[in-house]
């Protein structure tokens, strides 16, 4: 995927989870998303920051905050949900703006977070998994923030949905995109995996 059409396919999915939480019950923004310690609104929150930095911001924004990003994360989520969350997301789906990191970084964060915030509230989404696959192969040689390469060692993962493997070893099966959430270190997504390696991976949460 070349630039430009990643962030045609940011702001697809932007919008696309921004449609789908128009009839969220209000209760719901207060559970538990796959992020530890964040609720749902607090992702999308998370969403909306990322979209609204620029490289600008990022670095006078990390000083103040003590060059801890966790620290400059949560200011933008409280910041952010002091007003209405979903509207304030909607604002920027079309937005080109990031933090600093390659592009594809920002359709992962897009992919994954949306599934965060979807699987707990029951939302069912087909994602497109050829943006699954392009984060997937940005991801599996990588140990950096999410540790996937160890994750993944020893294993074998293959898509049921389209034509991509990685890795040797015995199969952990699976949608292109619950493979992907596995990668990323989210244990919800086992559930949607199967094969002989499947108890290798979980070993690893």
């Amino acid at each position: 995927m070349n630039k430009s059409e990643i962030w045609s396919a940011i702001h697809q999915e932007r919008a696309a989870l921004a449609q789908d939480l128009e009839q969220v019950n209000p209760a719901d923004w207060s559970k538990p998303s796959l992020c530890d310690g964040w609720t749902v609104r607090d992702v999308l929150a998370h969403m909306t920051g990322t979209a609204q930095m620029t490289m600008g911001k990022f670095f006078p924004r990390l000083i103040s905050s003590g060059f801890s990003l966790s620290k400059l994360q949560q200011k933008d989520i409280d910041r952010i949900n002091q007003g209405d969350t979903l509207a304030a997301f909607k604002g920027e789906v079309n937005s080109t703006t990031s933090p600093p990191g390659p592009t594809l970084t920002w359709l992962g964060e897009t992919l994954v977070h949306s599934d965060d915030i979807r699987r707990p509230l029951g939302i069912e989404y087909d994602y497109p998994a050829a943006a699954a696959t392009a984060i997937a192969d940005s991801y599996k040689n990588s140990n950096l923030v999410m540790g996937t390469k160890k994750r993944i060692a020893g294993v074998k993962l293959v898509a049921t949905d389209t034509d991509w493997s990685h890795g040797e070893g015995p199969e952990v099966r699976g949608t292109m995109m619950a493979l992907l959430m596995a990668m990323a270190g989210r244990k919800a997504a086992l559930a949607d995996l199967s094969g002989d390696g499947l108890a290798t991976l979980e070993s690893r949460f």
